[in-house]
């Protein structure tokens, strides 16, 4: 998430070995503390500068940096092969339900970090040379966090006929760009679609900015579905978030108006990719001299989108029925059918999580598209 793209872009008691997540350099440049990280869980991760990992914890409407001390180096990044990841930790948790959440590779040495769920209990879980699992220690480490004062409360409440607790969608994607944390999310309020800005070393947090976007699938304006996820990226020089929602709008919002007095922006819509959908991840990568993104979703495959164009994209502005497809082109990847989540794990490699057809997701380096 130039997080995960643009910056090149596991608790209970386990067999797993427990890696130190003591640095001092973190501590000394990045205003830590040290400590015990306490998640009540772990829903998304990126990474920032000098191996620190932010840990979107929507439950406690909380962004954890803990300095991982990650001491693997370029030289060690090989291709990760774990077959049936989630059988693989839920004997090593002594787990009986286990779920992986996000994942998202150091940039700088290529090691994963999977933000996991066993038996309710969030950890962070490290994958180490020789496809081997270890939990990152959060009883002492160095770390810092920001709290969002304006998410939503943690309760069930009735829309029509549907039940939600919207604070698990209070952080639903993170990515550090240019010296900021960019959050999306809900928070408290009319207009409870999120993006912000958070400054890092943390300090007195901004509250989100709502965003407003043209579903043409529904075709109406709508303001209160969080962007599920998004990747930050140059797009002629502008600094640029590009996202998509359910049901599929795909935006584009420039991240200077993130940051002035306004309530809300509004978001163009580049293109509207199918509805009965949700988007799981996307990534921005290059090859052959061209820019792309790729977006991988529950129920309309694997998409790859150049692009360029986007720039100029003039945005929709009307209703696109029967579950068609309108705007920026794509093009769908069917080697990559199954995949759940993904990070650049290489410039020509990336790290995928997918579900075979007997429900067995497993984690590997492919090519990239």
């Amino acid at each position: 998430m130039f997080n995960r793209t643009a910056f090149h872009l596991v608790m209970a008691v386990v067999v797993l070995a427990a890696l130190s997540c003591r640095s001092l350099d973190a501590h000394e440049h990045w205003g830590m503390q040290e400590g015990s990280v306490d998640l009540a869980s772990a829903t998304t991760l990126a990474f920032g500068p000098d191996d620190i990992l932010f840990i979107g914890d929507a439950k406690a409407a909380t962004v954890f940096a803990v300095a991982t001390a990650d001491q693997n180096r370029e030289s060690d990044r090989a291709p990760i092969a774990i077959q049936d990841l989630s059988g693989r930790l839920a004997t090593q948790t002594a787990s009986q339900d286990v779920t992986v959440h996000d994942l998202v590779v150091n940039p700088r040495t290529g090691t994963a970090f999977l933000a996991v769920s066993a038996d309710t209990q969030p950890m962070i879980v490290m994958v180490t040379g020789g496809n081997q699992l270890e939990v990152l220690n959060l009883k002492k480490c160095f770390f810092s966090k920001a709290v969002l004062d304006d998410a939503p409360e943690d309760k069930v409440v009735k829309t029509g006929r549907r039940t939600r607790n919207p604070r698990q969608d209070a952080i639903t994607d993170l990515a550090f760009f240019e010296n900021k944390l960019l959050v999306s999310g809900l928070r408290d309020a009319v207009a409870s679609s999120s993006v912000r800005e958070l400054s890092f070393p943390f300090a007195d947090q901004e509250r989100g900015i709502g965003v407003q976007i043209y579903h043409a699938a529904h075709g109406r304006e709508e303001e209160t579905s969080a962007m599920r996820t998004f990747v930050p990226l140059m797009i002629d020089g502008e600094p640029t978030i590009v996202g998509a929602y359910i049901c599929t709008p795909l935006v584009k919002i420039p991240v200077s108006e993130l940051g002035g007095d306004a309530d809300r922006v509004n978001a163009t819509t580049v293109a509207e990719l199918g509805n009965r959908n949700r988007p799981l991840d996307m990534v921005a990568y290059e090859r052959d001299g061209q820019e792309y993104l790729l977006l991988s979703n529950s129920a309309r495959g694997v998409m790859k989108i150049p692009t360029h164009g986007l720039a100029e994209a003039p945005g929709l502005v009307e209703p696109v029925r029967g579950g068609g497809t309108a705007g920026q082109p794509y093009e769908t990847i069917d080697s990559l059918d199954g995949l759940l989540e993904m990070d650049l794990h290489s410039d020509a490699a990336l790290l995928v999580l997918m579900q075979d057809q007997n429900g067995k997701q497993n984690l590997m380096t492919v090519g990239l598209p």
